[in-house]
């Protein structure tokens, strides 16, 4: 059969090709066509657009592209059509994946959805769409299925791919690795701060700031595979603050605390059973509108599954050196860590077990 795939975003890119290899163990002859980047690049098929150039967030900065925006709109059904796909999958990417769905839909399209929007964060209204436009829907957070239900709407909870994908994950040699990128044998605290140039702007300079008062901890970057190191240097300036590119699952694994930007990678780190202070900030419009749309308690992963505070949230105007300092000082003691380790472990549990891309594939593929 003919697949199309739309995953915008790095994060999507990451769980797309794990699908895919699933859709090829199911269907040896499928023929893929799709959005994503290098991982479902590696994995075969045809790169349609990379997602490189489809990485807009908050408001602000996609009224600024709304012109590409549209453009990779049109471009995006005028390619679909002319692929005649047996089944669209749409990967999380909400803004532009719903909007493809409502006309894919339309045209008679077999439509897809794995990795739910995110509508029970905001604008819950959405589901109606969702129900008129997606014929079967793959979610992967244990709530999102009551959720759903609620609305009327039945989904299949799946479980969560970053299972799979860290534990796919060959063990690393920590005397290798802080050899391979010159670090030094102080812990590292890893700074992730995000894979979009906006969010890097917003974040890492914030980070950068308190690494003085650790002097006794080696500061890594984990570089986004859609960035270059030469954007990065701007913020770096000098300082002695390593950079590992690509490698941000390597990182963690030999990680003794992380600064994480809001995302996919709080729950990564959580995985890997990495201590971690949470951090967001977007411009102020962007976030004076999400504030009015966004009825959550909290923005990380982890605290919206435990369903409680796990671990901190810095906020917009929250997120300074000032608060920073005191929450990773918090986490770098003792019993905080041991409590952290704990929560960490039931978060796991929650997530469901192996093989959601497994499930995924086979239900795609046989329905």
């Amino acid at each position: 059969m003919k697949y199309y795939i739309i995953a915008g975003e790095a994060s999507g890119d990451l769980h797309a090709s794990n699908l895919m290899k699933a859709i090829y163990k199911e269907d040896p002859n499928a023929d893929i066509h799709f959005w994503g980047g290098d991982l479902m690049k590696a994995v075969g098929g045809t790169l349609v657009k990379h997602f490189k150039e489809l990485s807009f967030m908050g408001f602000v900065e996609v009224l600024l592209n709304i012109t590409t925006i549209f453009k990779n709109i049109s471009f995006c059904k005028k390619d679909i059509a002319q692929f005649h796909p047996d089944k669209i999958i749409f990967i999380d990417y909400s803004g532009f994946n719903l909007r493809i769905a409502k006309w894919a839909k339309k045209q008679g399209f077999t439509t897809n959805y794995y990795i739910s929007p995110q509508v029970w964060a905001s604008r819950a209204g959405r589901v109606k769409k969702i129900k008129r436009d997606i014929d079967a829907m793959y979610v992967i957070l244990p709530f999102e299925k009551d959720f759903y239900k609620k609305h009327g709407y039945e989904v299949t909870f799946v479980g969560h791919p970053l299972i799979d994908a860290i534990a796919q994950k060959s063990i690393v040699d920590e005397v290798a690795f802080r050899n391979e990128h010159q670090l030094s044998n102080k812990p590292i605290i890893a700074l992730l701060p995000g894979s979009r140039k906006q969010e890097i702007k917003k974040m890492l300079a914030v980070m950068l700031s308190i690494t003085d008062t650790f002097s006794d901890y080696q500061f890594v970057i984990a570089g986004a595979p859609s960035q270059d190191f030469s954007f990065y240097k701007q913020f770096i300036k000098g300082a002695p603050i390593a950079f590992v590119e690509n490698k941000t699952y390597d990182l963690l694994s030999v990680s003794y605390a992380a600064l994480v930007t809001s995302g996919t990678a709080t729950l990564e780190a959580a995985l890997f059973k990495v201590p971690q202070v949470v951090c967001y900030k977007g411009s102020a419009i962007s976030y004076a509108i999400a504030k009015r749309i966004i009825t959550l308690k909290f923005i990380s992963l982890v605290n919206l599954i435990m369903d409680k505070e796990v671990v901190t949230e810095l906020i917009q105007d929250d997120f300074n050196k000032q608060h920073l300092i005191l929450a990773l000082n918090a986490i770098l003691q003792p019993e905080k860590r041991k409590t952290l380790f704990l929560e960490y472990y039931d978060l796991e549990q929650k997530l469901g077990g192996k093989g959601a891309s497994q499930k995924v594939a086979k239900l795609i593929v046989n329905t």
